[in-house]
């Protein structure tokens, strides 16, 4: 994609039935691709995430700035007969539906899969659920942290004999969204040979498997839960964030070699040559005395002594940054990720983490103010709430 080029999915008109994170972000997503996207609000309020804080910019939160940028907002209100017949005629020129709404809403208001896919035959209606589409639980509603528990995540998440942690993001709300673009894309292609859509469709539950697939072969093989390892993993050691005089530092010794230049590097060259480390599977037999070993050393000098020291001899190692660290830090400004600054009514968040023919997609418009769009998709102001 050379620069000044139409992005990839410029004339794609996406209407975004959803709400909170993870519908949202697959339309934020298609959004930055180049698509049109119109967010369908409900009157009041609209989506729940304009309320999600503090912190708010100008009077909506953050978080629905963050996911919401390069859309138009329209408020409709489900439960009126007009507002319904124009979000039917909207749907009936779109190119991509995504919805994330109670389980049966779409349908009970006529704007489910099947009727719209009927109604207009190129459409790719994209569903996100809960618990998925068959199941005991196919009717519950569904939320990123029960997903994290119920899917696995918060068992192998935190700190042997402590409680269970929560991810700090929003992994099975996003890495569905992700799962979304991956299956309209997909769609699409498909309906470029064939000239139809088709429906598509993920679920949190889905997602939240899919994210726990080697530990549930562990698991198979060993018969044993994987636990929790804090900031290390169940199967590598040493490979985690240790504290040093000033901060913490991730330390990855993948292998044998590495873990040899570990210890040479933070003077322990005793280490290398002990038979309770001689391998990856003695030293994740005899974590524990070797990270407190490795903590006890690593806490004399800072971070960036250690990093200097460890990456002189090829050591992989990483400080644990905050988000002021990170955003200004040399290799996230050259990367030219960061959106937002500088742009009336937007704040500083993340562009897509792709690139086409060296060129990121650099969409800058902030987050719609509710019902801007109403005048030009449907054809009214927006109701007032």
């Amino acid at each position: 994609m050379a620069a000044g080029s139409a992005l990839p999915l410029d004339g794609i008109l996406v209407v975004e039935l959803g709400h909170s994170v993870a519908a949202p972000y697959a339309a934020l997503v298609l959004a930055e691709l180049g698509a049109d996207v119109v967010k369908v609000e409900k009157p009041g309020h609209g989506d729940d995430a304009r309320r999600w804080g503090p912190p708010f910019h100008e009077g909506t939160s953050t978080v629905f700035k963050a996911l919401n940028r390069n859309k138009r907002s329209i408020v409709a209100d489900l439960r009126d007969a007009e507002d319904i017949a124009k979000l039917k005629a909207l749907i009936g020129r779109a190119d991509v539906v995504i919805q994330n709404l109670r389980p049966g809403q779409v349908d009970e208001l006529g704007l489910g899969p099947a009727a719209m896919c009927a109604a207009n035959p190129r459409l790719v209606y994209a569903t996100i659920g809960a618990f998925g589409a068959a199941g005991p639980l196919k009717d519950e509603p569904g939320y990123d942290p029960l997903m994290q528990a119920f899917g696995g995540m918060m068992s192998v998440t935190g700190e042997q004999g402590r409680p269970p942690v929560r991810v700090g993001t929003s992994p099975i709300d996003m890495g569905a969204g992700m799962w979304v673009v991956t299956g309209v894309l997909s769609a699409l292609l498909k309906r470029a040979t064939s000239g139809c859509g088709g429906e598509v469709v993920t679920s949190l539950y889905e997602t939240a498997l899919g994210w726990m697939l080697y530990h549930v072969a562990s698991e198979a093989v060993t018969g044993e839960e994987p636990g929790r390892h804090g900031s290390g993993t169940a199967m590598i050691a040493p490979y985690q964030a240790f504290p040093t005089a000033d901060g913490d530092l991730v330390v990855a010794a993948g292998n044998d070699s590495l873990f040899r230049r570990v210890c040479e590097a933070i003077g322990l060259p005793e280490l290398a040559t002990d038979p309770r480390y001689a391998s990856n599977a003695d030293r994740v037999r005899n974590r524990g005395v070797l990270i407190e070993t490795l903590s006890e050393r690593l806490r004399t000098k800072t971070r960036a002594e250690w990093a200097a020291a460890l990456g002189a001899v090829g050591v992989p190692t990483a400080p644990v940054q905050g988000m002021g660290e990170l955003a200004a830090h040399p290799q996230t400004q050259a990367l030219g990720i960061l959106r937002g600054e500088g742009v009336p009514g937007g704040v500083r968040t993340i562009g897509l983490p792709l690139s086409f023919d060296g060129v990121r997609p650099g969409r800058d418009a902030p987050a719609p103010a509710l019902g801007e769009g109403n005048p030009d998709y449907l054809g009214k102001p927006a109701k007032a709430g």
